[in-house]
């Protein structure tokens, strides 16, 4: 096969406390995996984010890197994040150069997160 099973995104972070409260707490994804310095959310049923305490001295650096997280309920997720005080880039909006429904926001380390729509009938459904 030319699949993978699963995939995993790994984030540093300066503060793992934080970082694994905003993704277990705030948007409410279950822990798959605790492996100590590394928490491992699952975001779908194949699709998990890893946030891993970074090494002493070493920065975080998150330009560059968007994490996206699709649902067909964009609105639901922009409500429920703005009423826990999560600060939003901009209000959900319809992307025409990409046929996407989308807004953005940035997690406590600094990455970008954007929650997102296809609205392109080719984009194939969830499994």
């Amino acid at each position: 096969t030319t699949m993978f099973d699963q995939q995993v995104t790994f984030l540093y972070t300066a503060d793992l406390t934080r970082s694994a409260a905003f993704y277990g707490e705030t948007l409410g994804l279950p822990l798959a995996l605790d492996q100590g310095a590394c928490q491992i959310f699952r975001t779908s049923r194949d699709g998990f984010i890893g946030v891993c305490q970074c090494a002493e001295g070493t920065n975080v650096r998150p330009d560059g890197i968007i994490v996206t997280l699709v649902s067909a309920d964009v609105d639901g997720w922009y409500e429920r994040l703005t009423a826990q005080g999560v600060t939003i880039e901009a209000p959900p909006s319809e992307n025409e150069k990409f046929n996407i429904y989308q807004f953005f926001l940035r997690v406590p380390d600094g990455y970008q997160l954007e929650i997102q729509r296809f609205q392109d009938p080719d984009w194939p459904a969830p499994a």
